[in-house]
């Protein structure tokens, strides 16, 4: 088995419609894929659908941990669980608050770019900042990622709603599924996770942490598996696959079969 736990569609901020991504997963020599869109599952009946491999249902949920945002993981989840739906749902709607807001935001700083043209880009997905990034690419802003524009934090970055990451672990367990904690040190984030956030986490009924991931180096990746050992947490490994707005392809990073078969036992499943 090869198993990639964390992509994304079209659905949210990537740039492969939903209903490609088992093709291409087939094609990288995937025989397991999870589509963890932000905040959503409207891609999972497409994916479904066309599926020839393996597809796990999930989600990739916007947290709060203390003063940072953190996403969490959410696999085998029902998708039609009430309680998770009712709170991804008013995610979306405030993300799409958020977008409009930053747009205006880039405008007020001098860049022009429009809101029906970020719309166009985010092609019917909740406004996201990738979205908002590729506006500014357009018109020749190629640092949006930035202080300068809509870094975390940044001059034109908006507070959104965002869950306690211990509530989320909460509704992802309600919902069936196992709680994943993607990316704890990307080096491209603020702030990490530390040991003591992750035993709290831990305590909180976190199933397992992501290790393996693109923007973790490898001696980041060595040190999380000290600490999950530690922990009791399983260890993942996930492309975080984009499409064509990250260099990574789907299966560059993978999770063993072993903590895989894990997962699924916690989860429940067959």
């Amino acid at each position: 088995m090869t198993i990639d736990l964390h992509a994304h569609s079209t659905a949210s901020d990537g740039t492969t419609p939903p209903s490609e991504l088992p093709r291409l997963a087939a094609e990288a020599g995937l025989t397991v894929l999870a589509l963890t869109d932000h905040d959503t599952f409207a891609g999972l009946a497409a994916a479904s659908a066309a599926s020839d491999i393996e597809l796990i249902p999930g989600v990739e949920i916007s947290c709060r941990l203390d003063d940072a945002e953190v996403h969490l993981l959410g696999l085998f989840v029902d998708p039609g669980h009430a309680g998770l739906a009712a709170e991804l749902e008013l995610i979306r709607t405030d993300r799409d608050r958020r977008g409009v807001r930053m747009v205006e935001r880039c405008r007020e700083l001098g860049a022009p770019i429009t809101l029906s043209q970020v719309k166009e880009i985010a092609a019917g997905a909740p406004l996201g900042r990738p979205h908002i990034a590729a506006a500014l690419a357009a018109v020749g802003i190629t640092d949006a990622f930035t202080p300068e524009w809509i870094a975390d934090g940044g001059r034109a970055d908006v507070p959104k709603h965002v869950l306690a990451t211990a509530d989320a672990i909460g509704l992802v367990r309600a919902a069936g599924g196992v709680a994943v904690l993607a990316h704890p040190r990307s080096v491209k984030r603020r702030a990490e996770v530390s040991d003591t956030q992750l035993a709290t986490l831990a305590e909180a009924g976190l199933a397992g942490i992501e290790v393996d991931h693109p923007e973790q180096p490898p001696e980041v990746g060595a040190r999380l598996r000290e600490v999950a050992a530690d922990l009791g947490l399983l260890t993942t490994g996930s492309s975080d696959f984009h499409g064509d707005r990250k260099p990574v392809r789907l299966g560059d990073f993978t999770t063993s079969p072993e903590v895989f078969a894990t997962l699924r036992e916690a989860a429940g499943r067959p």
